[in-house]
């Protein structure tokens, strides 16, 4: 007898090596493509142009990336309609400000510590909220947002109030300090490429599995042994941590902040990204931040008719594509495709999750 003979109903599931270097072939090209765009032809406009708004609205496109991205985790993911982010993304742009003024920390600390600041402020929030559901949890957020935004507008000795906070430092890291318009946008783009990496992680896993199984039927998810709240809170706290991460990263490249740049619209405008871009997929909130940043900017030639068409095409967006624009399950079968290396499979080639 040959013991060196595979069993052929492993095969399938094992030996497969056009599939798997297809898969890799496709995930390096994407990857390679979208870090071309990023580090390539925007920094290249950035210069040639030498116009300080292209890199302006370069940046501000990559700090709604990060705050798109991480409210798809807990409202697209995990199916909690949170309308209070903005609050989140204030509290770490406060922190990060109050943090390097006054005590004079510089950005390799001010940085973890927003986001971390505003995480507690999130687990503060969750443990009473969390067994609200649906549009009470929203009401929820909303109310804690615009409590947190009135905190910062009053408490004139601690955030100065209207006035806002001035003379922040900008970003520098052992030594180096981005000073110019390439340098500030490269270190935030950087910063979002890691924070779009770790939620894309997060969500292409069981625990994201788990997370999507919360949000189709937390009663069912319940009875399969899963621990709801819980999963809740966490799913909240890493959406607010991500929050304060692109607080701190406003507040360090516009060295100025006031409680105008966290109100409402705010969240209701990171909440439009993620619902254009498509609820529960990462790569349409990314999308979805682009598209309502670049294009009222792009339009803006045509003067107060630019938010007529902006609004007419989020409009046809959402009517054509009831979905958005990349929608999850797109998202979900381009990531089995090009990750299949990594996607687990049992003895009858049914996927079962990421390895």
């Amino acid at each position: 007898m040959d013991v060196n003979v595979p069993d052929a109903r492993l095969m399938p599931a094992t030996l497969a090596p056009p599939a798997a270097f297809s898969g890799r072939g496709r995930r390096f090209a994407w990857t390679l493509l979208l870090l071309a765009v990023a580090f390539g032809a925007v920094p290249a406009a950035i210069v040639g142009t030498g116009s300080s708004y292209l890199a302006q609205i370069a940046i501000t496109t990559m700090i709604f990336v990060i705050l798109s991205a991480s409210l798809n985790h807990v409202t697209g993911t995990a199916g909690l309609l949170s309308i209070g982010h903005a609050a989140f993304y204030g509290i770490g742009a406060y922190a990060a400000a109050l943090l390097s003024t006054k005590l004079g920390l510089p950005f390799i600390v001010t940085l973890p510590a927003a986001g971390l600041i505003a995480a507690l402020f999130g687990f503060l929030v969750a443990l009473p909220t969390m067994r609200l559901v649906s549009i009470y949890f929203a009401v929820a957020t909303l109310g804690i947002g615009e409590m947190i935004y009135v905190i910062l507008l009053n408490w004139v000795d601690f955030t100065r109030g209207p006035m806002g906070i001035r003379g922040i430092p900008p970003i520098e890291l052992f030594g180096w300090q981005a000073d110019t318009l390439l340098s500030r946008y490269l270190a935030v783009a950087v910063i979002a490429v890691a924070c779009v990496w770790v939620l894309h992680r997060l969500t292409h896993s069981y625990y994201g599995n788990a997370l999507r199984a919360l949000r189709e039927d937390d009663q069912c998810a319940d009875s399969m042994g899963i621990n709801v709240e819980r999963l809740k809170i966490e799913s909240f706290v890493v959406a607010t941590f991500f929050a304060g991460i692109a607080g701190a990263l406003l507040a360090h490249t516009s060295a100025y902040i006031a409680p105008d740049n966290f109100r409402f619209m705010e969240s209701i405008l990171i909440l439009a990204m993620v619902v254009v871009g498509g609820l529960g997929s990462l790569p349409g909130a990314v999308v979805g931040a682009l598209f309502m940043i670049v294009l009222p900017e792009a339009l803006r030639d045509i003067g107060d008719y630019r938010m007529i068409a902006v609004g007419a095409t989020m409009f046809l967006s959402i009517l054509l594509l009831p979905k958005g624009m990349l929608a999850e399950g797109t998202a979900l079968g381009f990531v089995r495709r090009s990750f299949s290396r990594g996607w687990a499979t049992i003895a009858g080639g049914t996927p079962v999750g990421w390895k």
